[in-house]
């Protein structure tokens, strides 16, 4: 029996949090991606308390952005997303790519919260 997309990502997403979880002294960095934004929060997962959250819907980002769903605005996010966790003290955090594939979009993602500082 082949998979919809949708039941696929349900798939790898409940595999991926199976095995991602944050802490205090790592927390977890969750991203959801629409179909016209990008979403990211950095999670403390033993305390159920988001700490940090960053989006392409924020108007600092909007106003910057031809549209929140490309590579340049998740990059944005990404930054934006390391910038803030840095000011709270967190250096170290645990990648949740959301059922994601690590692809376009999230890796742009991923990889501006690394330029920026993020150790993950």
């Amino acid at each position: 029996m082949k998979l919809t997309r949708r039941e696929s990502k349900q798939r790898r997403h409940r595999r991926v949090r199976g095995k991602v979880s944050g802490s205090q002294e790592r927390p977890r960095l969750a991203v959801f991606r629409s179909n016209e934004h990008i979403y990211a929060q950095v999670i403390d997962d033993t305390q159920h308390q988001t700490i940090v959250a960053a989006s392409t819907v924020e108007p600092e980002l909007k106003s910057n952005l031809a549209s929140g769903a490309n590579c340049d605005a998740s990059a944005q996010v990404g930054k934006l997303i390391a910038v803030r966790s840095l000011e709270k003290g967190i250096t170290k955090v645990v990648f949740d790519r959301g059922g994601n594939l690590y692809h376009g979009r999230i890796k742009a993602l991923a990889e501006a919260a690394r330029e920026a500082g993020l150790d993950f």
